[in-house]
Formats: structure tokens, C-alpha cells, sequence
């Protein structure tokens, strides 16, 4: 296998400051690997890239159905949420809806990534609770999952709960791949996380987004998570993160889900790089940490530049739509806290 090779440089003046490595795979829904740099084999663990894979059992058994659930409410089961008040009120009133109680998620709380929402819990010295954690309308899908299926609440996150070996061979089963090459960890919110190779996981974001070869329930389920997430996607994140403003601009025709660590996967309907849909992943190999601004704003430095050069490459984005998206890359310039420019930062590969 190749070794993850340069996706992202730096500059301070004339001199490469840092390089940034990772690898890629871009895959058709019948399985072709159409594009690739670095190492498309790698194994990675998708983190918060799962989550749309998380949710297409308890769409395809009719959870959706069962407790009314609208689009943005799915939206919000597969999100990374930024916990502003709005994401707060929805996951509330989700719970209302399904009968779940805050305190039965068991994946913990932390700090909001909405600036003013963070602002606020400081000011007035809010403690947070499990509803804060970006992943608890996952959370919340999971436990109303378990109580649909008649499952006990109290350990849903185990390996060997009924719902997570349901998730686990759905993700088998999409992603074309046996279970025993699944690697299994926790994930920060505690629930069961997968570790495969690029390829598959990319093969399995392309039958996301054109499900014409699978069973009709399935398919369906498909089309109901990759509509909700493009027509809701300030509930995946938030309005002016990443995730939220590619799918905007894709207009219905892009998915994105990022993960911890570095990894981001992404979805494009059949028509736009191929006459099959295309599935896109890759892992940032330094984990790609975020940073904070004066203003409480995080900004991730690696995945939004990297993602919007591979749709560059691919054709997947106009010129309009790249320039609506400047503000992420591919190429910045960059200033220091005075405003000078000390340097920029580019893509550096070439699929």
C-alpha cells in the first residue's frame, strides 16, 4: 500500500512552514475506485462520519414512521451539532416526541462549539449536560431505536446490544465489506466506532447517495437521509461550519459528514462526476486539530481546503459555487493577529 503522501502546505514567507499528509479514495457506487492519492486502502475510523450509516436501520425499520419524525429532525440524528440554542431546542423536543429522557444518553457533555452559545454558558456559569454533546441527537435516535424494537435502554452501546450489531451489518453490508475486517473502538460520545479502509467507506457513501442497486426499503432510506441532510444542514452542523455551507451550495446534489481526527467523507448524486454517484473519503493523517478565534469561532485548518480541491479536481463545483466557498480554500492567504500576511496555504496533491 502507498504511504499517505502531502495533501497540505504552508508557507511562512518562502519556506514550506508545514506539510500536512493523508490519503484518498473517490469510489463509484458499483464499486469502481475512479480517483485516488496516497493510500485509498488506509484504515481509518470514520468518527462522526458513521453517523449516516448509524441511522439507515432505524429509517429502513420504519422509525421515521413510527415517531413522526420530520427532515430536519433526521438531519439532526446524523449531525455533529455545534450545540447552539437552536440545536438545543430540537434535541429537546425530539426527546419529548420519542419518550427519551435526557439523562438516559449516556455520552456525556461538553462545551458548545456555537460561539454564543459558548459565550453564554461562561457568562452565566451554565454546567453542561448530555443535550450539549454534539452528538446528542444521535444519541437520542439510538435509545428511540432501542424502545421501538422493544431493546433494553440501559446499555445501547454496547458491542452486542441488538441495535448495534443491526448498525454494524448495515455498514457491512453497504460498504462491502466482511465483519471481521471491521476494527471496533469507542468513539468520544462512547458509542461503537468503525475503523476500515478509504475504499470501502467511500463505496459506501457513493450507495448512499445512488442506492439503485440495493433492496427498495433500503434505497428509500437512503434517499430520506441524503434529502434530509442537504434540505437541514445547519441541524449536521451549524450555519457557517463547513458541513453546512458545502451542502448549501451543492443544492441537494452533495453529502458531507466530517469526522474527528481528520476525516471527512462525502457524497455526490449520480450526474455531476460520473453517471453513478461517488463516494469520497479520506483521513488527514495528523488528526487535523481545530482552532479558536478572538470571536469564539472555531476554524479547522486541513478537511474544508482538501475537500474543496478534490471537488475542484473532480468537477464536481463551478466556479460560482468555489467562490461562494472561498472562505474555506482551497487556498488562503494567511495573516498574522496584526493582519500582515505572513504567508498562504494550499492543496498539494493531484488525484
Amino acid at each position: 500500500m502507498d504511504a499517505p503522501l502531502p495533501i497540505l502546505e504552508l508557507t511562512r514567507g518562502e519556506v514550506v512552514e508545514a506539510t500536512h499528509r493523508g490519503s484518498i479514495a473517490v469510489v463509484a457506487s458499483d464499486g469502481s475506485l475512479l480517483r485516488s492519492y496516497g493510500d485509498p486502502y488506509k484504515v481509518a475510523f470514520l468518527r462522526s462520519s458513521a453517523k449516516p450509516f448509524q441511522v439507515l436501520p432505524f429509517v429502513e425499520d420504519g422509525g421515521i414512521e413510527h415517531y413522526r419524525y420530520t427532515p430536519a429532525e433526521l438531519a439532526l440524528s446524523c449531525a455533529s451539532h455545534e450545540t447552539s440554542q437552536m440545536h438545543l431546542d430540537a434535541v429537546h423536543a425530539l426527546q419529548q416526541k420519542t419518550g427519551i429522557v435526557e439523562y438516559q444518553l449516556q455520552c456525556g457533555p461538553h462545551l458548545p462549539g456555537d460561539a454564543n452559545k459558548l459565550r453564554e454558558v461562561v457568562q452565566k456559569n451554565i454546567a453542561p449536560t448530555p443535550n450539549f454533546n454534539n452528538c446528542s441527537g444521535k444519541h437520542t435516535t439510538m435509545l428511540a431505536f432501542a424502545k421501538m424494537r422493544g431493546d433494553s435502554l440501559d446499555n445501547y452501546l454496547d458491542f452486542d446490544h441488538p441495535i448495534q450489531r443491526e448498525i454494524r451489518w448495515t455498514l457491512v453490508e453497504m460498504c462491502g465489506i466482511p465483519d471481521e475486517d471491521i476494527q471496533l473502538g469507542i468513539d468520544g460520545c462512547s458509542a461503537p466506532n468503525f475503523a476500515l479502509p478509504l475504499f470501502h467507506a467511500a463505496q459506501g457513501m457513493a450507495r448512499l447517495c445512488d442506492p439503485r442497486d440495493l433492496e427498495s426499503k433500503r434505497a428509500a432510506a437512503c434517499k430520506k437521509i441524503t434529502s434530509a441532510m442537504t434540505t437541514h444542514p445547519e441541524m449536521v452542523s451549524n450555519f457557517g461550519e463547513f458541513d453546512c455551507e458545502l451542502m448549501k451550495t451543492g443544492n441537494g446534489k452533495i453529502v458531507t459528514k466530517r469526522g474527528a481526527e481528520g476525516y471527512q467523507i462525502i457524497g455526490v448524486l449520480p450526474g455531476i462526476i460520473h453517471e453513478r454517484g461517488v463516494g469520497i473519503a479520506f483521513k488527514v493523517e495528523d488528526g487535523d486539530k481545530s482552532s479558536m478565534d478572538d470571536a469564539l469561532h472555531t476554524h479547522t485548518r486541513v478537511r474544508p481546503p482538501v475537500a474543496l480541491e478534490i471537488l475542484r479536481q473532480l468537477g464536481a463545483l463551478n466556479n460560482s459555487q468555489l467562490e461562494s466557498l472561498i472562505s474555506f480554500g482551497p487556498e488562503k492567504v494567511i495573516r498574522n493577529y496584526a493582519g500582515l500576511v505572513t504567508g498562504r496555504m494550499y492543496p498539494f496533491f493531484t488525484l
